[in-house]
């Protein structure tokens, strides 16, 4: 059972999670030889304050 986590900003539509879902499903059962029922997508929203790249705070550029 493949489990795909996906780390993001907040900020996504729930429709563009939806087609974001189905998408990394539909890949992974075809390339993972699997099935979409058994394939799991899991979206966690890091705020930009919680999230750092190159020493520098995702928030720092607001």
């Amino acid at each position: 059972m493949p489990i795909i986590r996906v780390e993001m900003f907040p900020g996504r539509t729930h429709a563009q999670k939806q087609e974001l879902a189905r998408a990394i499903t539909e890949a992974v059962a075809n390339i993972a030889n699997t099935t979409p029922d058994a394939t799991i997508v899991i979206f966690s929203e890091t705020a930009r304050e919680n999230w750092a790249q190159g020493g520098k705070l995702a928030s720092d550029d607001d």
